[in-house]
């Protein structure tokens, strides 16, 4: 029988791994070099002190470029095929439950949630087998009335859909006055219903069994609910992951479809199969039985002209996340997944297993009593002294907890499939200023960093149960945090070591220039060539150069301080929302690609502050080669090309800092602040 799915290697593996080995091979040498030229006690303290930190630094690098090359050393990418799968499996497809999951109506606008609601009613999938679930964090009343809005425009919507086959399926959906009477759940609402503190709603709004629930063209319509799981003061809610939790038991009283799809509230569903090309990998006689779930990549449809922010992450999705897919385990990312519901749910992979059982629910109760039910599911205590966040669902205690339930799911002996389609399956919304991507980035980057300082650290947890290639590609995320104390250091000490005549790298005249230069020159010239050969151009790829330094000596590295924190018991786990609405200044000059900083964070502190010190530094280390030293040219070179390049790649911070005038650009105090931290840094050696 022809598989339902086809895999291919990516092209280039031979001149990449040719590559890799010769860039393995300089940076030995630069390691060599450092300890066989340790600089002697009579060269001075502070370049005895300087040269360990590098030597350290540059192993770490060394470490780290050693573990990216896992995800790059055997990518493959899958091929599914929808019109075997209709053949085969047309009259028993699976029921498909879809958890949208929300928080604040503020942060993430009811119009934006519902368009998203709309979007996976829409799907070309059975409706009789689908069914919608939004689950509410925040238990706002008005998100209830979006959705009760959305269900009857839902009559018109998917039809309409349906007959045009209109692509996307995300409508702006227009709410207007509100209405109590229109439907028996505002009842739910009362004056002490607040976003913390609120009893269990659950609201059957469109019952997929009803034979009137249909469209105006008299189709069916799927199941759509409503769920703001009970929250109350003393009670840990467990954030996303506990609105999960309560979805998957919710869902099985009232629909119990065996696949779920799990999306963001701003990730909306943009091709109307692509429940039936996951299906495929689910489906398949083969290999099939083993796969927990299906990734799709995060794409968005607001990435600027050269994507200034580097949101659009086009070489970690056509690269380095299907290069860990290769080693059957791929990321979990929280949203864009297709999951078995047993899988999800903490069920061991079992041998034998062959395959998704055509689930009916047989449930003949009437909606209040589906309603009444579920609501206990959704309560405070129905966790306690359960497995709950554990064994069973999404796992408890972590700000990445997608990622670290993959893992999980995977070290019970099931496989995960990473899919990218060449039209993306659901498109999100990036975020459009510096401020909330790098919130965005600490966040990640410290629960990463908590997963690999767990119990749950690849090494550790997955020893044996998955591929050592796929602990590696974990690590590739896991330590994003630590990577900014190394980051750190080669962005201070080579300039401020500069701005002093000291010397950390060879002569140019010297042998040992080679490996230096070698490796400089071959990672850059082989990021160039990656980042245009999966869709980037070259502007877009310097503004990624410059991201990169800027989430590692900000985001990252605060990421790794909280985590640290957090470790010592210190501080507990919180979850900040992403906001997605911004105004239209804002907007107008991100699509101008102009930089967003306007407050006075810690974090534009910082950057202004480095982007200052290479500027410093870099200006006297060549007055004092011009007018004292010339002969130190040689000595200094790689320090003077390291601090141009950081110069060059933060022209838009001094834009900021002295040349605009917008409410965008860096407020006077961060100036101020910069320019004195800076002086002080070159001056203080004197001191």
């Amino acid at each position: 029988m022809v598989p339902l799915f086809e895999t291919k290697e990516a092209k280039a593996r031979v001149s990449h791994k040719v590559f890799a080995a010769t860039c393995f091979v300089g940076i030995c040498l630069i390691l060599i070099y450092r300890l066989v030229n340790f600089p002697k006690e009579e060269q001075g303290g502070r370049r005895r002190w300087a040269w360990i930190g590098i030597f350290m630094a540059e192993f770490f690098f060394s470490l780290f470029w050693i573990i990216t090359q896992s995800v790059r050393w055997s990518v493959r990418h899958h091929l599914p095929f929808k019109d075997r799968l209709s053949l085969r499996h047309e009259e028993k497809l699976p029921g498909v439950d879809i958890f949208v999951c929300t928080a604040d109506p503020i942060s993430e606008p009811p119009t934006l949630v519902i368009s998203t609601v709309l979007s996976v009613m829409s799907y070309n999938y059975p409706p009789e087998k689908l069914s919608v679930y939004l689950s509410d964090d925040a238990g706002s009343e008005f998100t209830f009335y979006a959705l009760l809005e959305a269900s009857h425009f839902s009559k018109y919507w998917i039809p309409f859909c349906k007959k045009f086959d209109v692509e996307p399926r995300s409508p702006e959906a227009c709410i207007s006055k509100e209405t109590r009477n229109q439907h028996k759940g505002f009842s739910e609402w009362n004056c002490k219903v607040t976003k913390q503190d609120h009893q269990s709603i659950v609201q059957i709004i469109v019952d997929g069994r009803d034979t009137n629930a249909v469209d105006k063209e008299g189709c069916q319509l799927p199941t759509l609910v409503y769920m703001a799981r009970e929250k109350r003061s003393g009670c840990p809610h467990n954030f996303k992951a506990g609105a999960m939790n309560a979805l998957i038991r919710v869902s099985s009283v009232i629909s119990n479809g065996p696949v779920i799809l799990n999306l963001d509230c701003d990730m909306y569903a943009n091709d109307g199969d692509a429940i039936r090309e996951a299906l495929c990998f689910l489906l398949d006689e083969k290999r099939g039985h083993e796969i927990a779930f299906v990734q799709h990549p995060q794409r968005f449809d607001n990435i600027c002209k050269n994507d200034l922010y580097a949101n659009s992450y086009l070489v970690v999705n056509q690269v380095e996340l299907a290069g860990i897919g290769s080693y059957d385990a791929a990321l979990y990312c929280g949203t864009g997944g297709f999951h078995r519901r047993e899988s999800l749910s903490g069920a061991k992979y079992p041998k034998g297993y062959r395959n998704i059982n055509e689930a009916k629910n047989n449930d003949n109760r009437s909606v209040d009593e589906l309603e009444k039910a579920s609501k206990v599911l959704a309560s405070c205590s129905y966790e306690k002294n359960t497995h709950w966040g554990k064994e069973m669902g999404l796992v408890y205690g972590c700000a990445t907890e997608d990622v670290l339930t993959g893992l999980t799911i995977q070290c019970r002996g099931w496989k995960s499939m990473y899919f990218k389609p060449n039209k993306p399956a659901f498109l999100g919304v990036a975020p459009v200023t510096l401020d909330i991507a790098l919130v965005q980035m600490k966040r990640w980057s410290e629960g990463l960093f908590q997963i690999f300082l767990s119990k749950y650290c690849p090494f550790i947890y997955g020893h044996g149960k998955i591929k050592f290639g796929a602990q590696m590609g974990y690590c590739n995320y896991l330590l994003w945090a630590p990577l900014s104390l190394p980051t750190l250091f080669y962005v201070i000490v080579p300039p401020l070591c500069l701005r002093h005549g000291i010397s950390l790298f060879p002569k140019v005249s010297s042998l040992w220039f080679i490996p230096f230069a070698y490796v400089f020159v071959a990672q850059n010239a082989y990021s160039i060539c990656e980042a245009l050969s999966c869709g980037h151009k070259l502007k877009s790829w310097w503004n990624l150069q410059r991201m990169l330094i800027i989430r590692r000596t900000t985001a990252f590295f605060f990421g790794f301080v909280d985590c640290i924190v957090k470790q010592m018991g210190l501080s507990q786990t919180a979850f900040a929302i992403t906001a997605k609405m911004v105004t239209e200044d804002v907007m107008e000059r991100y699509e101008q690609e102009m930089m967003e900083f306007g407050s006075s964070s810690v974090m534009f502190t910082i950057v202004a502050t480095l982007a200052m010190l290479n500027l410093f530094s870099l200006i006297g280390g060549f007055i004092d080669i011009i007018f004292l030293d010339f002969g130190a040219l040689g000595n200094l070179m790689c320090q003077i090309i390291l601090c141009g390049l950081m110069v060059l790649v933060n022209v838009p911070i001094y834009e900021a800092l002295f040349i605009r005038k917008d409410k965008g650009c860096m407020p006077f105090s961060v100036m101020f602040k910069s320019m004195f931290l800076a002086s002080l840094a070159c001056l203080l050696p004197y001191v």
